[in-house]
């Protein structure tokens, strides 16, 4: 859970989100870059998100405590002493379908 900058600049929305740096880096630097999580599922079948379904045992392990979204259109970079504390890990599975879903956000191939 983390404070989650506002594209405004005001305060951000204290929520979930998933650290998407490689974890090589985690460890060199005081900072990581984070994907927004959302419990709006509106956007779900759109290629820059990826649902986390709690009815799964992938979704389960993930920590969240309704279905949710990880975006890959909301990226932010925050220090992270700034991560209160971590509620669950994603398989590498569902790490996969991010990759997939940076890759379409970014215009990356």
């Amino acid at each position: 859970m983390t404070r989650f900058p506002h594209a405004s600049g005001m305060r951000g929305k204290k929520r979930p989100a998933l650290v998407v740096q490689a974890d090589n880096y985690n460890t060199e630097l005081s900072h990581v870059l984070v994907a927004e999580i959302t419990s709006n599922l509106a956007p779900a079948m759109h290629p820059a998100f990826v649902l986390i379904d709690n009815a799964t045992a992938d979704g389960k392990a993930a920590g969240l405590e309704q279905n949710s979204l990880v975006s890959g259109l909301f990226l932010a970079t925050i220090f992270q002493d700034r991560i209160d504390r971590v509620i669950g890990k994603l398989s590498t599975d569902l790490m996969d379908e991010v990759d997939v879903c940076l890759k379409s956000a970014l215009g990356m191939k």
